[in-house]
């Protein structure tokens, strides 16, 4: 399988997982408060939303990777 083909085929599931789910969220942890020795950590959690258009552009040109490279 040639290089093309992996990067079509990695498009087409990216961009079926962002229309699937939208978007995707994480946590991130940092240092709310420093006194000494003492420090409090706090839980940030952060979202980031996948457009609608992106998802779709990704698999519409996965696909045409996809069909460029079958009929070489």
């Amino acid at each position: 399988m040639n290089p093309t083909k992996r990067i079509a085929i990695v498009l087409v599931v990216a961009g079926s997982l962002g229309l699937t789910y939208g978007g995707f969220d994480y946590t991130k942890k940092t240092t709310g408060m420093k006194l000494g020795p003492i420090e409090r950590k706090v839980e940030e959690k952060k979202i980031i939303d996948v457009p609608l258009i992106v998802s779709a552009a990704a698999i519409a040109l996965g696909v045409f990777l996809l069909v460029a490279a079958g009929r070489k």
